[in-house]
């Protein structure tokens, strides 16, 4: 009988024995297993957490399509009469005015938030200055310091300026307590932005206002989308401040009640006569927005968050 024939190279050497399909396989399929259970586990970890937090907004909002009567006896069964009245009587007994000046508060605080702290933010991390690193801490260590520690000094101050119970005045106070975290997070944004798009449009003779505004801002987008949705969400749910500062301070001050103070409002005003679906209703109405907000813009959320690390 002949020799067994080997296979060879083009270069005429003989080619190296493979592996056996049954050794690599093996050896693929121990770490793949603990893959598998890893992901399961994280699978079914995010699965309990959104439980959690859609099942109670679910409840909340069915609980608005019921009765004191239903909800009483059954708390958790199921609506009988879908109707969208109980809204209607939530927005006539103040809501609507609540949400009203939210919306009038959030509409400049939120703008000039992200405009001074993204410029605050852009110098400290494109130029260097004696005490840059020094007003940095300053900001950072702003986002330490609870509000509450605050709030007397807070008060007088805006009084001070005949401020209390204004839109202005908590205009102001809200774009210096969200300052500390926009120059914190758009700080660590900018200092990702590539250095030579900016030399190249300064050399092209733009200024430092129009770099910032034409080139470097616009890069940006991803972050300031993200840093934006917090600071709404923040300023929105807020209750400490407008609790202290948009009181009526006369007769004939008119309440500029906001959407924190004005459920707790509501529900002072019910008094004994108990009318929970109206105050499930207001809590609805005061949640969506923030609902709608989160959802439309969750991917640039997202992108802005992992775009520092991925750069």
């Amino acid at each position: 009988m002949s020799a067994p024939l080997k296979e060879t190279a083009p270069t005429g050497g003989t080619v190296p024995p493979q592996p056996s399909v049954g050794k690599s396989s093996a050896r693929a399929g121990e770490p793949r297993g603990e893959g598998v259970v890893l992901n399961a586990f994280s699978h079914g970890f995010l699965a309990l957490w959104a439980l959690l937090i859609v099942l109670p907004l679910l409840w909340l909002v069915f609980s608005s399509f019921k009765t004191d009567v239903q909800i009483g006896n059954s708390a958790f069964g199921w609506p009988q009469n879908w109707t969208f009245d109980v809204f209607r009587r939530a927005w006539s007994k103040g809501i609507g005015d609540y949400f009203l000046n939210t919306v009038i508060v959030l509409v400049f605080s939120v703008p000039l938030t992200m405009l001074f702290g993204s410029m605050a933010a852009y110098v400290l991390a494109r130029y260097q200055f004696w005490g840059n690193r020094l007003l940095y801490y300053f900001f950072v260590a702003g986002a330490m310091f609870p509000v509450f520690l605050a709030l007397v000094p807070l008060f007088f101050m805006v009084k001070r300026l005949d401020m209390l119970n204004t839109y202005q005045g908590l205009i102001l106070v809200y774009i210096a307590y969200s300052m500390p975290f926009t120059v914190f997070f758009m700080h660590a944004f900018f200092r990702t932005l590539p250095t030579a798009v900016f030399e190249a449009a300064i050399l092209d003779g733009a200024s430092h206002t129009r770099t910032f505004f034409q080139v470097m801002l616009p890069m940006a987008k991803a972050g300031l989308i993200s840093v934006g949705i917090f600071n709404t969400l923040g300023q929105w749910n807020q209750f400490i401040l407008p609790t202290v500062l948009m009181q009526p301070q006369s007769g004939s001050d008119p309440e500029r009640y906001v959407l924190t103070q004005g459920l707790i409002q509501l529900q002072q005003q019910q008094g004994y006569a108990s009318d929970l679906p109206v105050l499930f209703a207001g809590v609805t109405i005061a949640m969506i927005p923030m609902l709608v907000v989160y959802l439309s813009f969750q991917r640039q959320v997202q992108s802005g968050l992992t775009s520092a690390t991925l750069k």
